[in-house]
């Protein structure tokens, strides 16, 4: 298997439907699912657990610090590597954090993906931005995915794209219900190509019930061995 599905997903701690969020999900069926703000307290590893397996994919654990971002995998591809950062933020802030996971399908180079949830305040989001883009540098491939907060003329989404291209849809994904505002993306490297856009038919009923944004999702493909 060449192309490799990523997909993004804001779940507003389970605090809205999760089996519907799960039927989205498993819809989509991608082969990595980069989450932000899943159940990020003590003991909450095994709501996440619990999750991943109703979406039938795989998740490495241990997201404490990460701001409530993590990310799943299907058993088509292989994970080499997969940690979670934490973030500094101001005091009484929301705590903030990003996941990585190196991933690969035979014969392809291995891609780096990371799953972020960027700040409310717009200093602070530039200032995470260039910290994961430095902590990802000279790794390979990357594909960087998640709830950026803001739009395309915030510096963090153009710190973003001076490296990386835009490669998922330009529809609005945020608020649910009547998406309004484009905040949840997929940039790539260069050299990582991109394949049409496959459309998923999706309930809207689930759509709105799961959580209060709508899901992305690209498929890639890394360059051979």
């Amino acid at each position: 298997m060449g192309s490799i599905r990523v997909a993004s997903y804001n779940l507003r701690d389970f605090k809205d439907d999760p089996a519907a969020a799960a039927r989205v999900i498993r819809a989509i069926d991608p082969d990595v699912l980069c989450l932000q703000e899943v159940p990020r307290r003590l003991f909450s590893s095994f709501r996440v657990a619990a999750f991943a397996a109703r979406c039938g994919l795989y998740w490495s654990g241990r997201h404490r610090g990460s701001g409530g971002t993590t990310i799943f995998t299907s058993l088509r591809v292989q994970v080499a590597e997969s940690r979670h950062h934490r973030l500094r933020v101001a005091r009484l802030q929301r705590t903030r954090g990003y996941a990585v996971v190196r991933v690969s399908s035979p014969g392809h180079q291995p891609l780096v993906v990371a799953s972020v949830h960027l700040s409310l305040d717009a200093g602070e989001r530039e200032r995470h931005a260039g910290q994961v883009l430095r902590s990802l540098s000279g790794g390979g491939p990357v594909v960087l995915a998640g709830d950026l907060n803001e739009g395309e003329t915030g510096k963090a989404w153009q710190l973003f794209a001076a490296g990386l291209r835009l490669v998922s849809p330009t529809t609005p994904t945020f608020p649910a219900r009547s998406p309004s505002r484009l905040l949840d993306v997929v940039f790539a490297s260069p050299e990582v190509a991109v394949l049409p856009h496959a459309d998923v038919d999706l309930p809207e009923a689930d759509l709105v019930a799961a959580t209060d944004h709508r899901p992305v999702w690209v498929d890639l493909e890394t360059p051979t061995v």
